[in-house]
Formats: structure tokens, sequence, C-alpha cells
């Protein structure tokens, strides 16, 4: 399988404070892989380097996925921030068709889509409602909404079933294993213990460096343990050293 995200030697500082130390990945196309760990751990920082918003104190970047880093590249990403940016005083509607227009979608093709990803997001009785009046987990959904909205290669999602009820949240896990079985790659952070489960691959993450990487079963099978928590403290411990 080949790659869609490569991260080589990754660090970074935020005046003394390292917040990342040396992470390499090689994350694959067509799959979904997820940064799992406690909040503080760099998961946040990583996405924002992959995708372009920090430049990396050492180690560098490359998104095969969508052609390499680059303005082209960043037509085929959606990216998902933790804190919604949204414009507060336009509907729900106006600000998937802003962003829309970025993307550089049609009229049919961006109200076909809008009428799409609201429906996947349970947004639809909603979308002309303003965005200031929606709640912390209804700004999760329409934030959501517009990264899916132009159908990305590569789809980056940071934290995104926060707020967000359990019906719901398996609805969104299944549409994410159905894109990336149709070709899309998604790196997704979560310190969410269950949801690790469900991807095809991911990287344990504690103070800045990555602990182990594999599935979630292979790495409870390795550590003799019998729950993905249980592995997770057993690599968080130093046990595996």
């Amino acid at each position: 399988m080949s790659t869609a995200i490569k991260v080589e030697g990754v660090s970074k500082k935020f005046g003394t404070k390292e917040v990342l130390r040396h992470v390499s990945l090689d994350i694959p196309r067509s799959s979904i892989f997820a940064l799992i760990g406690p909040s503080g751990c760099g998961k946040t920082t990583l996405v924002k380097i992959i995708i372009g918003l920090l430049t990396p104190t050492t180690g560098s970047i490359d998104l095969p996925a969508v052609g390499g880093i680059g303005r082209k590249a960043a037509a085929h990403l959606g990216y998902m921030a933790q804190s919604a940016a949204l414009y507060p005083l336009l509907s729900g509607r106006e600000n998937l068709k802003f962003f829309g227009r970025l993307y550089g979608l049609k009229k049919q093709e961006l109200t076909e889509r809008i009428t799409q990803v609201a429906n996947l997001v349970h947004l639809t009785e909603d979308l002309d409602v303003p965005a200031q009046n929606y709640s912390g987990g209804m700004l999760q959904r329409l934030s959501l909404a517009i990264a899916l909205l132009h159908d990305p290669k590569l789809l980056i999602l940071d934290e995104p079933t926060v707020g967000i009820d359990p019906l719901l949240r398996q609805e969104i896990w299944k549409e994410l294993r159905k894109r990336a079985d149709n070709g899309t790659t998604i790196l997704i952070t979560t310190h969410v213990m269950d949801e690790a489960e469900k991807a095809d691959q991911l990287a344990m993450m504690r103070r800045g460096e990555v602990l182990a990487v594999g599935h979630a079963r292979e790495l409870i099978n390795r550590t003799r343990t019998t729950t993905f928590e249980e592995a997770f403290i057993h690599f968080a411990s130093g046990e595996d050293n």
C-alpha cells in the first residue's frame, strides 16, 4: 500500500518547550489512521504541521496523497480543527456556501453537496439558523460538514466527535469507513480509546513521542493485555522497552 502522508523526524519547540520529539510516521493511502493520546501529547501540533499551519523545528513532511505540499494540494485536502473556525453571523448554509466556493464548487454541485453533508451530520433542519445560535455540538457537526464538502482525497480531522452523541458518532464512523474504502485517506486525532479500534492503524502518543504504531488488536496482542486501554498504559509506562 502506497504512502499518503510521510512524517520524518519531526520535532517542534515553542521556546524552550519541546512538544514533539522525533516523530516519524508512514500513513498509507485509502485508510483510516488515528493519532491517540491524552490532551497535550502533541496530536494537534503534529496535525498543524502536516497541513502547513506550523513549521517543524526539525524534520520534514510530504503528502503524496495530494501531490506533495503546496497550493494545488490544498484543494484536495479537508481539515477540521478542534476549535470551530466559522462565521457566527452567517447561517449554517451560508457558511457551507462560503467554504464551498473557496473549494471551487459550482452552484449546482455545491447545492447537492450541502444537502448531502447536512443530512450526514443531522443539520438539515438548522441550516438557516445563524451559527452563533448553534450549540457546541452543532458547531462541531457544521465544521465536519465543511471538511467533507468537497470530497477531499485527504481528510484530516482533529477530535471530530467531541460533543457528538453516540448514535451520530456511529454514523460518522460508518461514513469515514465508506470514504476510506473508496480511496480517501483519513487522519483522525482522538483521546477516546474505543474509537482507536475503528482505525486501520494508529499511533499511540504521549509527551510528544510516538509510543507504538499498529492496529489496536495487534498492539493488544503484543502487550498480552485484554483491552486497548491496558495496552496504552503498558506502552506509556515503558514496559515494552
